[in-house]
């Protein structure tokens, strides 16, 4: 199912609110898909732009579920097998992305929304970019743009990632970015894999795709998706970038960034336009659920029975994990900890329960650390070191930080007269008892 045909069943489930005033892609679009977070929102009128936008299209773990047809516990399962098992994707000649051609490049045609006050540009923030190492093939990743002018970009490429490393090694290199992707795709670019595999096998083995050859280029893109920007990039041309809202929804820095430089645009006919609203609850679960496998496997490998995994977003979806085992050594706790940080680098502190716990409910979690947690024995001190970038209390420049995690597992061994059991009140009808 590509993204379109996820739209359209949404729509015919009713699920779909549609805002029919015309709107402004400066400002009005993110505030109202902030102020409807929780649902998935169609802009059929853009005041700037002929194009729709769509937006909150995946930001809960049910709504990629759903996608997927499984359940949002599977989603672990499914994208670790995807992650081990990649499989090459069919190319075509055709694709609907190339439906039309635009070569005289104006991108003040396109709805890319200025999202918050402070912001230095207008923003393509969902944008998937694919691009080819002569030695390591292609790669797929996020970058966010912000426009500088009619036909250029200067991009956020953080250091040392492929991305980076490919456009240091080449100076300059073709890229295509690709809006309006369907979840595999958007999944699979927020992985963390190897150098050197690409990341469309990835997708193709969470639901088979089509790619389709670029027409400046001969990279190979995603042939359903609704928008294609084309051109190269290079690190000898440099722009101010930002300030822009990061996934930990304060605002970041300006900094100097390679300037892309857009040859030609593809689209579908009637493309609608992918919103990702920087710091919002879609941003959150892209980013983070793709490092919920690598986890998963670390403790796993650790001999700790890893039961499920959530990257949430209270933490940023990225600097919070709380994992979820069955415990069947005293020491299970440390170990799984210990193992969570091998498995997220980024990660500042990890919390451990017991599989009674709810892990997506802030609540029964909170609720384990206030019955099950001591503070002198269930601490787990990794200590200083790098951590994210994106962390605004994290040392400036060298990304430093104390990392903690906490172990809110209760004693396979229970003292006399101690309980960690929630009692389970008596189960009635409601109906038999209310009007």
């Amino acid at each position: 199912m590509s993204f379109r045909g996820f739209i359209e069943r949404l729509e015919r489930e009713g699920k779909l609110t549609k805002i029919e005033r015309p709107v402004s892609k400066r400002l009005d679009v993110s505030g109202l898909l902030k102020a409807l977070e929780n649902n998935v929102v169609l802009f059929n009128k853009i005041k700037e732009s002929d194009f729709r936008v769509v937006g909150n299209i995946f930001s809960t773990k049910e709504l990629i579920a759903s996608y997927f047809g499984i359940k949002p516990e599977e989603l672990i399962q499914k994208m670790i097998s995807a992650i081990e098992n990649p499989t090459k994707p069919e190319i075509v000649n055709n694709a609907p992305c190339q439906e039309v051609e635009i070569d005289a490049i104006d991108l003040n045609k396109l709805p890319i929304l200025f999202h918050c006050q402070n912001d230095g540009g207008n923003y393509i923030s969902s944008g998937v970019v694919i691009a080819k190492h002569p030695s390591f093939g292609q790669n797929m990743d996020f970058h966010r743009m912000m426009q500088i002018d009619k036909n250029k970009f200067s991009v956020r490429v953080v250091s040392d990632r492929h991305f980076d490393q490919f456009l240091k090694d080449q100076k300059k290199m073709d890229i295509a970015v690709c809006v309006g992707n369907s979840p595999n795709i958007l999944l699979a670019a927020a992985t963390s894999v190897e150098k050197g595999m690409d990341e469309l096998e990835i997708a193709n083995s969470l639901e088979s795709l089509k790619v389709v050859k670029a027409k400046c280029s001969d990279l190979l893109i995603p042939a359903d998706c609704e928008f294609v920007i084309e051109g190269t990039i290079s690190i000898d041309e440099k722009a101010d970038e930002g300030p822009f809202v990061d996934l930990t929804e304060t605002q970041d820095i300006v900094r100097q960034e390679p300037v892309f430089t857009v040859k030609k645009i593809t689209h579908r006919k009637d493309a609608i336009w992918q919103a990702l609203l920087p710091g919002g609850l879609e941003h959150k679960i892209l980013m983070g659920m793709p490092r919920e496998p690598t986890i998963f496997k670390k403790v796993n490998e650790a001999g700790v029975k890893c039961l499920d995994v959530s990257i949430n977003p209270g933490g940023c979806s990225w600097l919070h994990a709380i994992i979820k085992i069955k415990k069947q050594n005293e020491d299970d706790g440390k170990k799984a900890l210990a193992a969570a940080f091998e498995g997220h680098s980024s990660l500042k502190h990890a919390f451990v329960v017991d599989e009674d716990i709810d892990i997506l409910n802030p609540l029964d979690v909170e609720w384990a650390m206030a019955t099950r947690f001591q503070g002198d024995r269930d601490i787990f001190v990794r200590g200083r070191e790098p951590g994210s970038s994106l962390d605004p209390s994290g040392e400036p420049g060298t990304k430093m930080t104390y990392k903690m995690g906490f172990d809110l597992t209760k004693p396979l061994v229970v003292e006399k007269g101690k309980t960690f059991e929630k009692v389970e009140f008596p189960k009635v009808n409601i109906k038999e008892f209310l009007d």
